[in-house]
C-alpha cells in the first residue's frame, strides 16, 4: 500500500525539464527573447513594431559548417487577430527557418532573430508555404531607433524587417535568401490535432497555449493596437 502512495505520488510531480514539451520550451524562449530585444535601447523603433501583422521570433539560429555555411532554426510566429489583422495578438504557429551562404565560417554560433511582417500580402505568403525571404517575400535588415528616421523607402517598403542579436549585440539583420516555412509536425504536438498555420493564426480554431502566455502578453502591453495605414 505505501508502495502504490508512493508510485502516485511520484506521478502527481512536475515532469523534470528534460520531459517537458520542446514546443513549450520554444514558445517561452521566444517570449523571453521578444522580451529582452524590446527593451534594448535604440532597438526596434516602437512605430514600426504599432504597424506590424504580425512578428516572427526565431530563438538561437545555429549557422554552422566550415567554409560552406549555412542556418538552421525553428521558432513562431503570431500575428494581430482579426481578418484586417487590428486586433490584439494572438496565437502562435510554430515555423521553422532554413538558408545556406557561402563565406569563411568557424565553428557554431546561435543567434536570436526578431522579424516584423509588415503587410498582409506578406503574412498570408509566409502562412501558406515555404517562402524565400528575399525572392517569395521581399526583406530587408530593420532599421534601428533613430535610423527609422533615416531608413531608405525600399527597407520600409519590406514586407519583412529583420533584426538579430548575438552575443550581446544587436542590429539589423540581412536574411536574403534564407527560407521560411510552417512547422506542421511541430503544430501538431502543440495543439494536439492537425490543424494548418493559416487556420491557428487567421480562424482561430486553437486557443493559445499557456506557454505562450509571456510572448502574448509582452506584444499586447508593447503594442496593443495595429497602426498601419
Amino acid at each position: 500500500m505505501k508502495r502504490l502512495l508512493s508510485l502516485v505520488m511520484i506521478a502527481l510531480l512536475p515532469l523534470p525539464l528534460e520531459a517537458r514539451s520542446k514546443e513549450a520550451d520554444r514558445l517561452e524562449n521566444a517570449g523571453m527573447v521578444i522580451k529582452e530585444i524590446l527593451e534594448v535601447p535604440d532597438g526596434i523603433p516602437q512605430q514600426l513594431l504599432d504597424k506590424a501583422e504580425c512578428v516572427i521570433v526565431l530563438p538561437s539560429v545555429v549557422k554552422f559548417a566550415f567554409v560552406f555555411g549555412g542556418s538552421y532554426g525553428r521558432g513562431v510566429m503570431t500575428c494581430r487577430t482579426g481578418s484586417d489583422f487590428t486586433g490584439p495578438w494572438g496565437a502562435p504557429t510554430m515555423m521553422a527557418v532554413e538558408g545556406g551562404s557561402f563565406g569563411f565560417q568557424l565553428g557554431g554560433q546561435a543567434t536570436d532573430y526578431v522579424l516584423l511582417v509588415m503587410n498582409p500580402r506578406g503574412a498570408a505568403s509566409i502562412l501558406s508555404s515555404k517562402v524565400k525571404l528575399g525572392a517569395g517575400v521581399s526583406a530587408a535588415a530593420g532599421p534601428k531607433g533613430r535610423e527609422a528616421i533615416a531608413a531608405t523607402d525600399a527597407a520600409l517598403r519590406a514586407e519583412v524587417l529583420s533584426y538579430s542579436r548575438s552575443r550581446g549585440l544587436f542590429a539589423g539583420a540581412f536574411l536574403d535568401g534564407s527560407t521560411l516555412r510552417p512547422d506542421n509536425d511541430a503544430n501538431k504536438k502543440l495543439y494536439e490535432r492537425t490543424v494548418s498555420a493559416k487556420e491557428i493564426v487567421l480562424h482561430d480554431k486553437v486557443s493559445s497555449p499557456p506557454a505562450a502566455e509571456a510572448l502574448v502578453s509582452e506584444l499586447n502591453k508593447r503594442s496593443p493596437r495595429n497602426l498601419s495605414s
